[in-house]
């Protein structure tokens, strides 16, 4: 069976809601596919900055969303060898009133981008296998054995992308490190002030069994306050997690192709990068929003004028053009700012890890403050509104 679409999304991650939305936000007709039956709300709780909330308010659910979510009031560093603290900004003075950031549970995101599509922009059990060209058309090959022809191709499909794959990008690398995830609930509130901890200094190799994991962090935090290991304490090993930190490296992202005519890919299918400036699900609700701007853009322009036996013929070529410009606007606008969030998050984790004593003499006198001004800096982003015109 083979059918037609406008505009194609492949994943239904953070990328892949929040840019399917954009696009019916801006009268552009769009499913997405996910591979599952259902949906994947995977995941804990994000943080999400001043930039993606900018985004959420236009995708028109930002008010929404804060209502279920917790409004962080600064960010502390402390030496992870001394505990002792290092650098502290709060998000609540003169300097910083500009600043949003606010933890959601991934969950609740996903369920509110989901809910706000139209019936039937979501193509559940649509598992993508190949992808070929078919004059200005791409034709999507899904595990069912069915078709769909796309007028253009929009990989929202993650660090393993197969549209990233099929553009020729090269593969995301391991970074060298892994990260440690824990989430805890206090029903009766647990009294800690809304605020960032992050604990610098070198790490060591933990283990994949949950219960070592535990172990692992605890030893590692045994110089922190007793608040704070009571934290790791009462983390039930049901929500300790681990996992390798890849990204795709920079100059990829600059000079590798990112689109192709009427393909193009979004969020960590562009720019997997490591999660110490907090920007992945942040970065991906940017690109929904620009994507949507440049595509409508480009398509709300007049179609030039032909005579009438060449106006069926011509139509869809000039909407490839369209497209295909659109698309490029967006490369051309996301190549440098998907390069520098790697870039400034790649080198933020070696200065927080570095087992250097250089580093770490540097680290405790200033660097820990660059770091925190640099995640400031990055998320300090306006992406701009979306309209119909």
């Amino acid at each position: 069976m083979e059918r037609e679409e406008n505009i194609v999304i492949v994943g239904t991650g953070i990328a892949g809601f929040a840019t399917c939305l954009a696009l019916h936000r801006v009268g552009l007709q769009s499913i997405v596919l996910e591979s599952a039956d259902s949906l994947r709300a995977t995941g804990f709780a994000l943080a999400l900055w001043t930039n993606a909330w900018r985004a959420l308010d236009a995708l028109g659910i930002g008010d929404s969303l804060r209502q279920s979510s917790l409004s962080i009031t600064g960010i502390k560093s402390f030496s992870a060898d001394s505990g002792a603290p290092i650098k502290e900004v709060s998000f609540v003075d003169d300097n910083c009133i500009d600043y949003e950031s606010r933890c959601v549970r991934r969950k609740d995101l996903l369920e509110k981008l989901a809910n706000e599509l139209p019936q039937g922009a979501i193509r559940y059990s649509s598992k993508v296998v190949s992808i070929e060209e078919s004059g200005p058309m791409k034709v999507v090959h899904l595990a069912d054995g069915s078709t769909i022809r796309a007028k253009a191709l929009i990989g929202c499909d993650g660090v393993n992308s197969v549209v990233a794959n099929w553009l020729g990008l090269q593969k995301p690398v391991y970074s060298g490190r892994s990260a440690i995830r824990g989430f805890v609930e206090y029903p009766d509130k647990h009294g800690y002030q809304p605020k960032f901890h992050a604990f610098f200094g070198v790490d060591g190799n933990a283990e994949q069994d949950s219960l070592k994991l535990k172990q692992f962090v605890l030893n590692k935090a045994s110089n922190v306050s007793k608040e704070l290991f009571a934290v790791v304490e009462r983390t039930t090993l049901d929500c300790i997690s681990c996992a390798q930190l890849k990204l795709r490296l920079p100059w990829n992202v600059l000079l590798g192709n990112i689109l192709k005519n009427n393909i193009c890919v979004v969020g960590d299918a562009l720019h997997p990068m490591t999660p110490d400036l907090g920007q992945g699900g942040c970065s991906a609700l940017e690109d929904s929003v620009v994507i949507a701007k440049c595509l409508r853009e480009a398509l709300v322009k007049p179609i030039t004028d032909r005579g009438v036996e060449q106006e069926d013929e011509d139509e869809d070529e000039e909407e490839f053009i369209k497209i295909k410009k659109g698309l490029e606007k967006y490369a051309k606008g996301r190549r440098w700012r998907s390069f520098t969030f790697i870039s400034a998050a790649y080198l933020s984790g070696f200065i927080q890890e570095s087992g250097s004593k250089v580093i770490s003499f540097l680290r405790e006198r200033f660097l820990a403050g660059v770091t925190i001004a640099v995640t400031l800096r990055m998320a300090n982003y306006d992406c701009g509104k979306l309209t119909v015109s």
